[in-house]
């Protein structure tokens, strides 16, 4: 059987814990891990690469030593690895957890995933390279806009929505729509559907803007005291061709610059500082945009037991599916929703 193109939402099945990037997460979640029986699985576009690790704040050792993590290591930098791949393997992982009367948490920020994961997602149809390949040339020539303009000729809902800058997004809506004929838009508003915070154990942590910047500083500063550099000549001596995907992980293209001569080691540091703070606000901007996200407020006095209290007594107080009455009680595992068809993940 072939890959399935299409994943239902996974609310009933999983638990969230997310935020922006220095935010806190991995910690808390292991202490989670300590009142609930559970596996964890990274919710991170970028920690799917293996030896990417600095720059990307993959979980220390000793984290993933004392629970078990999955959908870290997946695949070199030189591989692609889509969001259909994620959702593959992340589905297949909830399903063998859950088949050993554990609880699967999700733990991270990447946006697109947690949408997926929440609301489920529409993969589309395997990339077209070459027509990809053949845009992008068009986008060099021509600029932004008018591929925004071509977008807004076979998908305008897609040219309406998608950012002006984000071109990678309308490079694959004009694919689906010249692969299938029907607008990415239309194939995804069956998942658009929103739910209360009820109705999910999906939590955030939320920090002040000035104390997550500090915290934001130092942890790009202890990358690079721990070797980010060496980290990212080693990758580049290793793999000479670098995915596009793992591309657009910060830190990495700001050190390749460095590298290349083209910017002192000072000025790369703040440009890694100041894209992480970008990169921040973007997943701020996409959590408040998500009716199921319960927000947990942070600041320098809280402890991570305190924080993992509050979400548990949280999950305590909610009165839809899947609610504990206790810190060991598991949510009921929706045995109907579980995927089927489970195989290679296209690549959209």
């Amino acid at each position: 059987m072939g890959s399935p193109t299409t994943f239902p939402p996974l609310t009933q099945r999983a638990w969230f814990l997310t935020g922006p990037t220095a935010s806190g997460k991995s910690t808390i979640a292991v202490c989670l891990a300590q009142h609930l029986d559970l596996e964890i699985l990274s919710l991170d576009s970028m920690t799917v690469y293996r030896r990417m690790d600095l720059g990307t704040a993959k979980p220390a050792a000793a984290l993933q030593q004392q629970t078990v993590h999955h959908l870290l290591d997946q695949v070199d930098p030189d591989t692609e690895f889509s969001a259909a791949q994620y959702l593959e393997t992340a589905h297949a992982a909830v399903d063998q957890i859950v088949g050993r009367g554990k609880l699967p948490l999700f733990v991270g920020g990447t946006p697109l995933y947690l949408k997926a994961c929440l609301r489920g997602f529409d993969a589309g149809p395997p990339a077209d390279w070459e027509f990809r390949k053949a845009i992008e040339e068009e986008l060099r020539e021509h600029g932004a806009e008018a591929l925004r303009a071509r977008l807004q000729q076979v998908d305008p809902l897609s040219a309406h929505q998608l950012h002006p800058n984000d071109t990678r997004r309308m490079i694959r809506a004009l694919e689906v729509a010249r692969l299938t004929g029907q607008p990415i838009s239309h194939r995804q508003v069956q998942f658009e559907a929103s739910h209360s915070a009820d109705e999910a154990n999906v939590y955030a942590l939320h920090w002040p803007r000035n104390l997550l910047h500090q915290r934001i500083d130092r942890r790009v500063e202890q990358m690079f005291a721990d070797g980010l550099v060496d980290e990212v000549a080693a990758i580049r001596r290793d793999f000479p061709t670098i995915s596009r995907t793992a591309l657009q992980a910060v830190g990495y293209k700001e050190v390749f610059e460095f590298l290349d001569g083209t910017i002192d080691l000072s000025t790369t540091i703040d440009q890694v500082k100041a894209h992480t703070r970008q990169l921040a606000r973007r997943q701020e901007t996409w959590l408040r945009s998500m009716s199921e996200v319960q927000f947990i407020e942070m600041d320098e006095q809280r402890t991570h037991e305190d924080v993992a209290a509050e979400i548990l007594q949280r999950s305590r107080d909610r009165k839809g599916p899947g609610t504990t009455t206790s810190e060991n009680d598991l949510p009921t595992p929706d045995t109907d929703s579980q995927d089927s068809d489970a195989g290679s993940a296209p690549d959209a």
